[in-house]
């Protein structure tokens, strides 16, 4: 089923010029770059974003390090794109992520784990209401 679903490559993968590898990867696998745009994340998308977790401890450090400087927000579309990109993107913590993700292959610790992707449908809707109120192509 054709689906679009939302990546974030974090601050920390901007800085590591990783921007154009992750794409790479995304479009190898043959899904389509549908939206993209580096920006600097406004503290209250970002809030909102990450507002399930907000009584959790982490969620101050989540939000402090994606407003930490740039990140690149793209819609990605295609067959099953949301689960392909979390299967593509690997274990939340990298050093549980397979070899051949990309955090298995280009990250080490959870706080900087490089990349956010949707975590199903729903999910993927109501985030890229909030990174691309625009829309997308």
């Amino acid at each position: 089923m054709s689906e679009t679903t939302l990546v974030l490559i974090k601050p920390g993968g901007v800085a590591r010029n990783l921007i154009g590898e992750i794409t790479r990867r995304i479009e190898l696998r043959g899904l389509k770059v549908t939206g993209m745009k580096l920006m600097n994340a406004p503290r209250s998308t970002v809030e909102e974003h990450y507002a399930e977790h907000r009584e959790r401890p982490f969620f101050g450090d989540v939000v402090d390090y994606l407003c930490s400087g740039p990140i690149v927000a793209m819609a990605i579309s295609g067959e099953n794109a949301t689960k392909a990109i979390r299967m593509m993107m690997g274990a939340t913590n990298p050093v549980e992520a397979e070899p051949g993700t990309v955090r298995g292959d280009m990250a080490l610790t959870i706080e900087d784990n490089l990349v956010h992707s949707s975590s199903d449908p729903e999910a993927a809707a109501r985030e890229l209401g909030l990174w691309f109120p625009e829309g997308t192509v």
